[in-house]
């Protein structure tokens, strides 16, 4: 098999989150999270993280640089409405400007309208664990499109509800530290009802838009393929984790453990299917474990390629339509591997035979990478907290060279890719 091949189907980019690169005091759950002593692995906060707010234009720049033609970016919700009701103008105008300078570059925005993270006063109130917060997300969701709708061709509404549920409402290990399967259950059926309600406000105010969800998706496997305990095991974890999910928000038929809301119809709610997709889970007496011997990241997350076509081809044969590859990266501060990485990856996606018509990496920059801090490197764009200044690493000079190239030529392999093996 030659090592280069074509990816003229299938657009390539970036993605973002307005927490984990934007910097700045805004009153969130995470801002407040990171201020309590052992949260977060090395202590930072998100009011440095990438200083993006302050660094549009150059960081715009860079991307143009780069051939960056699309771009995941997120919006704070927390800075547009930081007091129930109240709207800060100013907010709403500088996320106008910084898609009106990506559209004068030449770059499509796909706007994330909520990415883990809340207005704290939402946060006092139970976020997302009560009802009372759709009607609460329909007003910011209305006002966002009245302010910036015209320059948005694609959004995604929410953000991995499954990962959400998962870190903050089971292991307790995000805001707001809960261990409670049922309250996970109900962030899940509320966050997908708050899918459906922003999914029709936005057609209706744009019947032109794209409009998905950023789904994270994984792999299940039984660590033990022999063991019966295994395999219940990773049925089970998938159909918790991701399968009846993603069947609520696509279809607005929500089965068990989900109950059905109120006011919410059966129907086709999606435009695309977003996939975040990082690795595979081994399940072992119902835990989640790595397979022993396979390839990790520096966070030990096993780097299986495969896995994302074995993921789409599921969610495009039960629910039909466009796939984004809404992030897809790796933690390798040495830039080692993250070649190889994009090159195993892309070319699962070129021979896949399945519509994926966007790739986002992430991430553009190192970013603050939430519980882990500023330790976990994701960035084509390497970072110097202290400093902020960015660097490209030779990761993103490959990646520039697929955009620009339309596919992995030979040299471009030779170059960036052979030799460089993933750590066990």
């Amino acid at each position: 098999m030659s090592d280069a091949f074509d990816l003229t189907d299938c657009e390539l980019g970036v993605a973002t989150a307005s927490t984990q690169i934007e910097g700045g005091d805004a009153d969130t759950p995470w801002h407040r999270w990171a201020d309590q002593p052992g949260r977060i692995v090395d202590g930072t906060s998100p009011r440095r993280a990438a200083d993006h707010w302050n660094r549009v234009e150059a960081d715009t720049a860079l991307l143009a640089e780069l051939g960056i033609r699309h771009y995941r970016m997120g919006l704070e919700w927390a800075r547009i409405e930081p007091a129930p009701g109240r709207f800060d103008a100013a907010a709403l105008d500088h996320y106008r400007r910084e898609l009106t300078g990506l559209r004068e570059a030449g770059i499509r925005p796909l706007v994330t309208l909520h990415h883990f993270n809340s207005p704290g006063w939402l946060e006092d109130r139970g976020g997302f664990l009560h009802h009372h917060a759709l009607s609460v997300f329909d007003r910011y969701v209305a006002v966002v499109l009245d302010a910036l709708g015209d320059l948005v061709p694609e959004w995604i509404t929410l953000n991995e509800p499954n990962i959400l549920a998962e870190k903050a409402y089971v292991e307790g290990v995000w805001p707001p530290g809960r261990h409670s399967l049922a309250e996970a259950r109900r962030v899940m059926e509320v966050m997908a009802a708050a899918h459906i309600r922003a999914y029709r406000a936005i057609h209706a105010a744009a019947p032109g838009a794209r409009v998905g969800v950023a789904h994270h998706l994984r792999v299940f496997a039984p660590a033990v393929s022999w063991n019966p305990l295994d395999r219940i095991g990773a049925r089970a974890g998938e159909y918790v984790f991701q399968t009846a999910l993603v069947r609520a928000m696509a279809t607005g038929r929500f089965l068990a453990p989900l109950l059905q809301p109120d006011g919410v119809e059966p129907g086709r709610y999606y435009d695309f299917h977003g996939i975040n997709y990082y690795s595979r889970s081994a399940i072992r007496n119902f835990a989640d474990t790595v397979m022993p011997g396979t390839p990790v990241n520096d966070l030990g997350w096993e780097i299986r390629p495969e896995g994302l076509v074995e993921v789409a081809r599921w969610l495009h044969a039960a629910y039909p339509g466009p796939i984004y590859i809404t992030e897809n990266g790796t933690a390798d501060a040495a830039d080692a591997f993250r070649a190889r990485f994009l090159h195993d990856h892309l070319r699962a996606i070129a021979d896949s035979g399945l519509p994926i018509e966007r790739y986002y990496h992430w991430c553009f920059t190192d970013n603050w990478e939430w519980a882990e801090g500023e330790s976990a490197r994701f960035g084509l764009v390497a970072l110097d907290f202290e400093t902020q200044q960015r660097t490209v690493r030779e990761s993103g000079r490959f990646f520039a060279d697929v955009i620009a190239r339309r596919g992995v030529t030979q040299d471009a392999f030779d170059r960036w890719v052979a030799g460089r093996e993933y750590r066990r």
